[in-house]
């Protein structure tokens, strides 16, 4: 059970790939935590991805799908993984593809969770944290009892920087243009599926627990 999950920023994949690993007993993997990992164990392949980001440079494609493939090769990996966050173009795709081909592997399931740019827009530009405790409400689907002050600690909520609906628009432009494309890419590898991600949370796992199973 080798699986890519796909779609926009804001779409809820990374949720669902946290509840598939729940599920199915397989790791969910993201790159910034194999970077982190990587680093803060000082490995070789992560003294070479610090070198990169110390300087604010985007680690090159080559050495991320290494970090990734010796993630794959952990224990935990036996019975698959869902990886979540990359790859973000058709390169990245590809140099994939071939590392896992050059190890007689493949990806079995690439899992869009398909929501459109408006609603992506209201779900994010409505979005309100709590800086102090870490709670996040939403001001239409999980207001806070007193409007602008959290439910948890008293704290005034604040809109993140990233939940503005300028940032948002900034991203799915973003989305549009280099990581959307992956979906024709997996569809002619015979290898995607699709869900609704406008349905409730346990409705789109369903869905794609029906695409697993």
């Amino acid at each position: 059970m080798k699986i890519v999950m796909l779609g926009a920023p804001g779409a809820g994949k990374g949720t669902q790939a946290k509840k598939i690993a729940e599920e199915y007993g397989v790791p969910h993997i993201s790159t910034g935590d194999i970077f982190r990992a990587n680093i803060k164990n000082n490995t070789p392949l992560g003294q070479q991805a610090k070198i990169y980001m110390d300087k604010g440079e985007l680690v090159p494609d080559e050495l991320v799908v290494s970090l990734i493939m010796d993630r794959f090769d952990e224990p935990d990996c036996e019975k698959g993984y869902v990886l979540d966050g990359y790859p973000r173009t058709i390169p990245q795709a590809k140099a994939l593809d071939k590392a896992l081909e050059d190890n007689g592997e493949k990806l079995d399931y690439a899992i869009d969770v398909d929501v459109p740019d408006e609603v992506i827009i209201d779900r994010m530009s409505g979005r309100r944290a709590c800086l102090n405790c870490g709670a996040t409400y939403h001001i239409v689907n999980n207001p806070p009892k007193t409007e602008s002050v959290c439910d948890a600690c008293g704290n005034e909520l604040v809109q993140r920087d990233d939940d503005k609906e300028e940032t948002v628009k900034n991203r799915l432009d973003v989305y549009h243009d280099q990581t959307e494309p992956l979906k024709q890419y997996y569809a002619d590898a015979g290898v995607l599926y699709t869900v609704d991600g406008t349905k409730e949370m346990e409705e789109v796992f369903k869905s794609i627990c029906s695409i697993v199973e």
